[in-house]
């Protein structure tokens, strides 16, 4: 299960959260019911990962959706325990504070607070910048070989990961920012839906032709494709064209090829993807995943969007694993003749809180030169 190696290598450090917080609260009846509330959140994720799987409705539905919360904030009082001590022994090493006033009830109060209520306010805040949509714009000038077309608006968005806590709203709302943009082509770069039995999927699919562009709506699969069945009808019912390892010639202006991600298949060489695209007009790429770039710079690709990283989601992954997993984890490089631009997703993934990177939709304003 996805991010249980990553608890379970950090166990000790959040055993020692535990023991930290626990010296603090006084009574040992109260000691012992904080250890219960915190091996209960230990567990709150895996717990929720095996509910959204099933069918879940009344309180094993509040139960799934407090479990994914239960991730951050476990995260977030262990960064909070080991920050606040750290600062407690520099403090008493340059004697700002003596040792009587750090042992003070007051103080220990304050501390227990620190522990307990800055990391609440935290994932509050993750919670809040998960739900903003925004929009990112870029502009890049692309080579137009004999392209009929001088200008592009391009919406891209990514990782929706639609799921039975995901609010009725946010299709919605993602239509309506995106015909706001009045774009000449959406490209929406997978992972739209993530687990099984979504009882608003008709609704989603419905919001999802409301778009409108000259173009068209392309997709390209994501890693979360592979996971359930009739995810291709989904797109098809939703008014996307669907391209697994394809390239859709878009009138005399431009091609689009959609890649397949992931370890199983494996990605197909840049090169027979692109053996139907003749050299005569720019080329846009959906990889859903950003692992490619070296190749993907040598080709005929102009431009490649991605998603799946979701820019760390929760800080600190994103200072700590970002930048060693992916060459470009968010943002735009240039790379050859090639832009590269990855998204940081329009939902986040799991715990609906992002405290690294925001919920954006991609606009790119192409000028062929």
């Amino acid at each position: 299960m996805y991010l249980m190696t990553e608890l379970v290598l950090f166990s000790p450090l959040i055993v020692y959260a535990c023991i930290r917080v626990r010296k603090l609260i006084p009574g040992t009846g109260r000691q012992n019911t904080f250890v219960i509330c915190y091996i209960l959140l230990f567990f709150g994720y895996p717990i929720a990962e095996l509910l959204a799987h099933r069918e879940t409705t009344g309180w094993m539905r509040t139960v799934m959706i407090a479990g994914y919360y239960c991730l951050p904030y476990l995260l977030y009082i262990t960064l909070s325990v080991a920050a606040i001590d750290i600062g407690i022994l520099l403090v008493r090493r340059l004697n700002i504070l003596r040792a009587d006033t750090i042992s003070s009830g007051v103080f220990r109060h304050v501390r227990l607070g620190g522990y307990l209520i800055l990391p609440a306010l935290v994932v509050f805040a993750g919670a809040w910048n998960n739900n903003r949509l925004t929009v990112k714009e870029y502009s890049v000038k692309l080579p137009g070989y004999s392209s009929a077309a001088k200008e592009l608006k391009i919406v891209f968005a990514s990782d929706f990961h639609l799921s039975r806590i995901t609010s009725d709203r946010l299709v919605e709302r993602f239509v309506q920012k995106v015909n706001a943009l009045h774009p000449d082509i959406v490209l929406i770069g997978g992972d739209v839906l993530e687990g099984h039995g979504i009882e608003n999927l008709a609704e989603f699919e419905k919001q999802f032709r409301g778009i409108t562009a000259k173009y068209g709506v392309y997709a390209a699969p994501g890693n979360h494709e592979r996971y359930g069945g009739g995810r291709e009808d989904f797109y098809r019912r939703s008014g996307m064209k669907f391209l697994e390892d394809q390239v859709e010639k878009i009138g005399d202006a431009f091609y689009v090829a959609g890649r397949i991600t992931g370890r199983v298949p494996r990605k197909k060489p840049i090169e027979d993807l692109l053996v139907d695209a003749p050299e005569d007009l720019p080329v846009i790429l959906i990889d859903h995943s950003p692992t490619d770039l070296e190749s993907v710079s040598r080709s005929r690709v102009d431009l490649q969007l991605s998603g799946h990283t979701h820019n760390g989601q929760l800080f600190p992954v994103n200072l700590l694993v970002m930048p060693f997993e992916y060459e470009l984890a968010w943002g735009m490089k240039t790379k050859g003749n090639c832009h590269f631009i990855v998204s940081s997703g329009v939902q986040a993934w799991g715990p609906p809180v992002k405290t690294a990177g925001g919920s954006e939709i991609v606009l790119v304003s192409v000028v062929f030169q």
